[in-house]
């Protein structure tokens, strides 16, 4: 139970990779807040799996990119358990197509959930943190942060961000005890991933040394692991898990 006692809060986590998430913690005996911002029905059916099992959760659902959202949700969950002692900022969306076409509405709804979300969830929880002189934030990257994508722009651009936002939380939480990655997925098998073109899936499959697609469990397989005290000297690293896709 390597984290027995601790209070996670995961973002986006009523499905995909988010979900795998919340159940390998609440498996390890973390308390897990599972958050969405529409798809309550969805987080229910999650934190009832969770509780079936034996585990503990709750459900916030809130809107990442409204600060006012993030902090009433904060609030709630800080009330309900009385700390956060791990943030996984994990949600995320895409809007994608080639520049030339790319809405300015699209561009921004990318950073805003993405990128600025994952500010605002941050700044929130860290002011806890740092009160505890202890935490760990997981950031979600991708491997298009890295190497870029076209018809990509902006989720490339706010997942890039989140790099160097991961790195610059690490140097200004370190001294209080926090320790703050970031983890950067390649082909993941969810439902945002199998909306691609079968013809795209194809591209990407020849381009991994390792020949197929990773599972969300093997993503919170990692996410685990930065977020137990056995990654007590991991800080500001961004975490490929891409099948060779990008070295």
């Amino acid at each position: 139970m390597r984290l027995a006692g601790k209070v996670a809060l995961v973002t986006g986590s009523a499905r995909g990779i988010g979900k795998a998430i919340v159940e390998k913690f609440a498996a390890e005996g973390a308390i897990v807040a599972i958050s969405d911002v529409a798809n309550e029905a969805a987080a229910r059916e999650t934190l009832s799996a969770i509780e079936s099992s034996g585990g503990k959760g709750m459900v916030a659902m809130f809107d990442v990119g409204d600060s006012a959202q993030v902090e009433t949700a904060i609030a709630a969950i800080l009330a309900a358990q009385g700390r956060i002692d791990i943030l996984v900022n994990n949600a995320g969306i895409t809007r994608d197509g080639l520049l030339m076409r790319m809405s300015e509405e699209d561009f921004d709804a990318v950073l805003r959930t993405n990128l600025k979300g994952t500010f605002l969830l941050t700044k929130a929880v860290s002011r806890h943190m740092i009160k505890q002189r202890s935490g760990r934030i997981v950031n979600m990257s991708s491997v298009v942060g890295l190497m870029g994508n076209a018809g990509q722009s902006n989720y490339s651009a706010a997942k890039a961000g989140i790099a160097g936002f991961t790195k610059s939380m690490a140097r200004e939480l370190g001294s209080r005890g926090i320790t703050v990655n970031a983890i950067a997925p390649g082909f993941i098998q969810t439902a945002m991933t199998a909306g691609l073109p079968e013809a795209v899936q194809k591209a990407f499959l020849q381009q991994i040394p390792l020949g197929r697609f990773a599972a969300p469990e093997e993503v919170a397989e990692l996410a685990l692991y930065l977020a137990s005290d056995a990654a007590g000297y991991v800080t500001g690293q961004i975490i490929g898990i891409n099948g060779g896709l990008y070295m």
